[in-house]
């Protein structure tokens, strides 16, 4: 569900938990893209600030000690809390922390795990019949722990809604911007991946780690493949078969190929393109939704209005309205 990140105009507060054994990277991702000091596209979005179970010293999965400047109470004024993963997963979780967090929960404040920060949602009883991840090496003592978990550790991250969660390292960086794109839509996510010198979005259920990421062993790189396929986002008759004629494969090799490359068949990534390009012209044109649909290659505003529906579990209209940039002029 695309959701506006917050009431009456004020920043939506994320609160960061910090605990014992804090990984420092899975903190800096948060503190970076929502603790960031300057504005993008011209607001003050997100308000970030750091908390742990007592203001203090905190100590880190380093060695080193970062500096929390308030407790357990900042979460009760926020929008969203963010638990970084920690390190010692036989550390215990103090009680007085799971109790905030149940308590953050039953408020309707949104919660978000990065790597095994799930290991603490979990704790709290919070993922009990719920889908989530973590990283793929920890998911085992996962499944041991929490039996009630749907643990999934082929994704890069999970929206179950009130609660996300994202496997391990860059992939928090994945969901931290998939937040953002879905409190405010692409264009801000975009500004922040440009800043960030990152890829703008990579899906949730993107594989956690490829094999083959750039080419095989053979030396198919088929990026200039995908290059072609975007060039032509408005032909809907691009198939897979002439895409494998495009990169002289046989079609089944060609599909192995793509999939390591980039974590999904190629279908599910060409419709991803054509998404994050109707997104665009919704938000910075004044195309009609049926011309959007064509110029993105859905063919009719019917087949794109089911895809928004099936992706963004919203219609092409209600995301303008949302995301609309002001001053936003039209295009041929």
């Amino acid at each position: 569900m695309i959701l506006k990140a917050s009431s009456a105009g004020r920043p939506h507060r994320v609160v960061i938990l910090a605990l014992p054994s804090v990984v420092l990277f899975d903190l800096s991702v948060p503190l970076q893209i929502f603790g960031y000091p300057r504005n993008d596209l011209g607001a003050r979005r997100y308000r970030a600030t750091l908390c742990s179970e007592r203001a203090g010293a905190v100590q880190s999965s380093s060695g080193i000690d970062i500096v929390a400047p308030r407790g357990l109470g900042a979460l009760r004024c926020a929008d969203t809390v963010l638990i970084p993963g920690i390190d010692d997963l036989t550390l215990p979780i103090s009680p007085a922390v799971l109790r905030a967090l149940r308590a953050a929960h039953a408020r309707g404040v949104r919660l978000i795990s990065i790597c095994t920060g799930a290991f603490v949602l979990a704790e709290a009883g919070l993922l009990d019949g719920r889908r989530a991840t973590t990283h793929w090496i920890d998911v085992p003592e996962f499944k041991a722990r929490y039996p009630m978990v749907e643990i999934d550790a082929d994704v890069l991250y999970v929206d179950a809604g009130d609660i996300l969660s994202s496997a391990g390292v860059a992939a928090g960086l994945d969901l931290c911007l998939y937040v953002v794109r879905r409190d405010f839509g692409p264009a801000l996510a975009n500004t922040i991946a440009r800043r960030l010198v990152i890829a703008p979005h990579r899906t949730g259920g993107q594989a956690q780690f490829i094999t083959q990421p750039v080419s095989d062993e053979s030396g198919h790189a088929l990026e200039p493949v995908r290059a072609w396929m975007l060039g032509r986002l408005a032909d809907p008759s691009v198939t897979v078969p002439a895409m494998a004629a495009r990169a002289a494969l046989p079609l089944r090799t060609f599909v192995r190929h793509f999939v390591q490359e980039v974590g999904v068949p190629p279908l599910q990534w060409l419709l991803r393109q054509r998404l994050l390009a109707a997104q665009r012209l919704l938000e910075t044109s004044d195309l009609s939704v049926e011309r959007v649909a064509l110029q993105c290659g859905f063919g009719s505003a019917i087949a794109m209005r089911t895809h928004f529906r099936k992706t963004l579990d919203t219609s092409p209209l209600a995301y303008r309205r949302t995301f609309r940039i002001s001053g936003a002029t039209a295009v041929g």
